[in-house]
C-alpha cells in the first residue's frame, strides 16, 4: 500500500508540491516562531546575573529594569552622590556598580561606570565580563567598547571617538573637544553590553565641562589637560547594580531602599522584575502562536483540498484497484497513507526550512536586536507539535479516505457522458 500510494503522489507530483508547500511553510513558521520567542525570553533572562539589587529614581520596577540593564528607554530622574553613598555603607552590601546614563555614540548607549563593572557584572550562569584585546579605564578619557560597536563601526584599539548628547541615533550636539580613546574591546556576550560605549563616571563628568543646564556654553573649550586635573567626583548617577553579602538579607534591604527618607529610590529584584516584564508581553507571545497554529491549520486544510479535489479525477484508478480486488478499506487506507505521506515529507522539510532560518536570520537578530538564536536539535516541545502536525496531517485525510470509501464500484467504471 505505501508503494501505490508513493507512486500515485509521483504521478500527481504537481498537486502533491502544493500541498508539501503549504504545510512546509506551516511547519516552519510555528517551529521558527517558538525558537525566537524561547530564545528572546532567555536572551532576557541571562542578561544580568547575580545581582540582588538594582536601584533608581523611584518609578517602575519594568521601567527601571528596561533603561538599567536592556538600555530601553530613559529615567525619570537620577540619584544624587550622597545618596550613593549611604547605600554604598550600608552593612548588608557587598559591591554597588553606578550606570550613568543620557549620551550616547552613533546610535549606541554610552554607560559611565567604573572598573568594579567589568569586575562584579555577571550575564548568563554567572559568567564575567571578559576583554577581548585591551585593557580597562587608566584614564578620565578611556573607553571601553562593546564588541558589536566595534565590529560594526569597525573601531580599534587607540581610536579616537566623538561622544554625543542625548540617546538618538543622530546626537544634535557632540563632544567634539573631549574626544575619547578606545583603550579596550569587551569579548561578545550576546547581552546589551555589546551594544555600549563603556567611559568612566570621571569621562561623563570630564566631557559636561563646559555645560550648563544641559547645552554647551559658547565660548568655553576647556583643554583634556586642565580636566585632568579638577575634581571629577560625579553628583548623581542614573542606577546602581547591587550586590549583598547574603541573599536572605535582600527583602530587607529592598524595604530600607525604598522607604530611604532623602530621596524618593526604587530598589527590584531583576528576577521579579522580569517576571513582570513578560507578563506583560504574555499577550502578544500569544498572539504570535495563535497565528502560528492558524498557518498550521490553513496547511491542513490545503491538503484536504486537493485530496478532495482529486478524487473525481481518481475515479477511474480507484475503480480499476477494486476490480483488481482491493476492497473499500483498501482505498480507505490508501487515501490514509497519503495523507500522512504528504505530512511527513512536509515536516521534513519544514524542520529543514527553519534550520536555515535559523542560521540566516540568527546573525541579523543578534546583531539587531542582541538576540541570541543559537543552533539546536528539536526539543520536547518541537517534537510534540512535530508529532501533532502528523497526527493531524492523517486525521485530515479521513475525510477524502470516507469519501472515497463510499464510491462503489459501479459509480468508478460508469461513462458519464
Amino acid at each position: 500500500m505505501f508503494a501505490i500510494a508513493w507512486k500515485s503522489l509521483r504521478n500527481r507530483w504537481p498537486t502533491a508540491l502544493l500541498a508539501i508547500l503549504a504545510i512546509v511553510m506551516s511547519v516552519a513558521l510555528i517551529l521558527t516562531v517558538e525558537k525566537i520567542r524561547r530564545d528572546a525570553r532567555s536572551s532576557f533572562t541571562q542578561t544580568v546575573s547575580g545581582t540582588d539589587l538594582i536601584v533608581g529614581a523611584r518609578s517602575g520596577a519594568v521601567q527601571l529594569l528596561l533603561y538599567s540593564v536592556f538600555r530601553i528607554g530613559n529615567a525619570t530622574n537620577n540619584i544624587s552622590w550622597e545618596s550613593v553613598q549611604d547605600i554604598a555603607q550600608r552593612p548588608a552590601v557587598d559591591w554597588m556598580v553606578p550606570l550613568s546614563l543620557g549620551d550616547s555614540h552613533m546610535g549606541y548607549r554610552v554607560v559611565g561606570t567604573d572598573n568594579g563593572f567589568f569586575e562584579h557584572f555577571r550575564y548568563g550562569n554567572d559568567r564575567s565580563l571578559v576583554l577581548a584585546e585591551g585593557r580597562q579605564f587608566d584614564d578620565v578619557f578611556d573607553t571601553v567598547i562593546g564588541s558589536e560597536v566595534a565590529e560594526q563601526l569597525g573601531y580599534t584599539l587607540g581610536q579616537s571617538i566623538v561622544v554625543a548628547h542625548g540617546t538618538g541615533n543622530v546626537g544634535l550636539v557632540e563632544h567634539d573637544q573631549q574626544p575619547f580613546r578606545v583603550s579596550g574591546i569587551l569579548a561578545r556576550t550576546g547581552t546589551p553590553v555589546d551594544r555600549a560605549v563603556h567611559v568612566s563616571l570621571e569621562g561623563i563628568e570630564a566631557m559636561h565641562v563646559d555645560w550648563q543646564s544641559g547645552a554647551k556654553v559658547r565660548g568655553e573649550g576647556t583643554s583634556a589637560e586642565v580636566i585632568r586635573t579638577m575634581d571629577l567626583q560625579p553628583k548623581a548617577v542614573t542606577a546602581l547594580l547591587v550586590g549583598l553579602k547574603s541573599r536572605g538579607m535582600v527583602f530587607r534591604e529592598q524595604r530600607a531602599i525604598n522607604t530611604y527618607r532623602e530621596e524618593p529610590l526604587l530598589a527590584i529584584l531583576p528576577g521579579v522584575a522580569l517576571q513582570e516584564l513578560w507578563g506583560l508581553v504574555g499577550v502578544a507571545e500569544n498572539a504570535l502562536f495563535i497565528v502560528s497554529v492558524s498557518v498550521v491549520v490553513c496547511g491542513l486544510i490545503n491538503l484536504v483540498s486537493v485530496l478532495l479535489a482529486g478524487l473525481n479525477e481518481r475515479r477511474r484508478e480507484m475503480a480499476i484497484l477494486r476490480s483488481s480486488g482491493a476492497r473499500p478499506l483498501h482505498v480507505f487506507i490508501l487515501l490514509c497513507i497519503e495523507s500522512t505521506l504528504l505530512t511527513v515529507v512536509g515536516v521534513i522539510l519544514g524542520l529543514a526550512l527553519h534550520y536555515l532560518l535559523t542560521l540566516i536570520g540568527g546573525q541579523w537578530l543578534q546583531h539587531r536586536y542582541g538576540i541570541n538564536v543559537p543552533f539546536a536539535w528539536p526539543g520536547r516541545n518541537d517534537l510534540v507539535i512535530l508529532l501533532s502536525i502528523i497526527v493531524a496531517g492523517f486525521l485530515a485525510g479521513l475525510l477524502p479516505a470516507f469519501s472515497a470509501y463510499r464510491k462503489s464500484l459501479a459509480d468508478g467504471m460508469a461513462q458519464r457522458l
